[in-house]
């Protein structure tokens, strides 16, 4: 039972820096997605909630690519940037479909007629976009070993060393 504590204690100490940056990256992004989305659906988008989230959400992944390619995972990028953006499009785009999903649901599958409860589940779909998201980014895109990253290697010791039976 020791070995299995020690094993996610030195787990978690591998992921939490990066996820702390993710959230971070996500917490501004989401402002962005939603003041955005906010903004238009009540002026130049009014009637437009889909369409509004569409927007948001594009611009809040601008952001996201920039600030987790230099930022987040800029230890674990990819040798050939234009696949890696290529993958992270990819999955920005089906999040951003899982957002717009809750959006368009809510407002045609479920019939709210309220922008704000319309907004709500926009952001709902925002929050369950965002943890796909993470396991896509860590595990597909920015998926290239940590060996060369002196930060990280106390953590891989530590891993590799509660992996060896007792």
């Amino acid at each position: 039972m020791n070995s299995l504590v020690d094993r996610l204690t030195a787990l978690v100490r591998l992921f939490w820096r990066e996820v702390a940056k993710f959230g971070a990256v996500g917490g501004v992004a989401f402002v962005i997605d939603s003041g955005l989305t906010w903004i238009l659906v009540h002026t130049l988008m009014e009637g437009s909630d889909a369409k509004a989230r569409v927007v948001g959400a594009t611009v809040a992944t601008v952001f996201a690519w920039v600030a987790n390619r230099l930022w987040t995972f800029r230890h674990r990028r990819a040798e050939n940037k234009w696949t890696e953006f290529a993958k992270f499009l990819l999955v920005n785009i089906l999040g951003m479909g899982v957002a717009v999903g809750f959006t368009y649901a809510s407002k045609y599958w479920l019939g709210f007629e309220n922008k704000n409860v319309i907004w709500m589940f926009g952001n709902l779909g925002i929050v369950v976009a965002t943890v796909m998201r993470y396991f896509f980014y860590r595990f597909w895109i920015f998926n290239q070993e940590l060996d060369a990253d002196p930060e990280f290697q106390d953590d891989r010791r530590i891993l590799s060393e509660s992996a060896q039976p007792r």
